[in-house]
């Protein structure tokens, strides 16, 4: 866990709470398209591509009432998407000090962030059975990019299947992680 004010990646506290206030107060319309897609995943997934931000969220799969966790926020991530899913849940997604048992996790990851499977390992803490990890990294050739093997890897090492690969920004993509189906 991070600490206000103290420059980690998974700080929770006032750069969130500033985040969010500058994105109500700027509340803007964008429409931008997204440039290509994603490759298909190694176990046998679909690839999607969204075209706004507000379409990218659908393609997460969130609705009115879910509850999503959102860990791994930092000055980079892609406010328009962040906006487009507290306005699909319509709500606020919670942290990770929350304890609150989710729907699903928003996991924003850099290739800098540290051990990815660890981060995994941490996602599945308070998610309920049956949830999904939605692992938003920078897209391929962008700085802080994680390799699609490195993905592979972490989710298979975490007991994690990797199901779905959309294109959700310009700049990020998300894969779609789940546990396996219980007996």
């Amino acid at each position: 866990m991070g600490c206000a004010g103290c420059g980690n990646r998974l700080d929770y506290g006032a750069r969130r709470v500033q985040a969010r206030e500058d994105r109500q107060d700027r509340q803007v319309e964008t429409g931008w398209e997204v440039e290509g897609s994603v490759s298909a995943t190694s176990g046998g997934g679909s690839t999607q591509t969204a075209g706004a931000a507000g379409n990218a969220a659908s393609r997460l799969g969130l609705t009115v009432g879910a509850v999503v966790q959102e860990l791994g926020w930092d000055e980079d991530t892609d406010d328009e998407l962040r906006q487009a899913i507290e306005d699909a849940i319509d709500g606020d997604m919670v942290d990770g000090d929350d304890g609150t048992v989710v729907d699903a996790v928003v996991l924003w990851w850099r290739a800098d962030d540290g051990d990815l499977t660890d981060g995994l390992v941490d996602a599945l803490a308070d998610l309920a059975a049956g949830g999904v990890i939605w692992l938003l990294t920078p897209k391929v050739g962008r700085p802080g990019a994680v390799e699609p093997a490195d993905i592979a890897e972490a989710a298979d090492t975490a007991g994690l299947t990797q199901t779905t690969t959309a294109t959700v920004s310009r700049e990020w993509s998300a894969v779609r992680l789940e546990a396996p189906k219980q007996a």
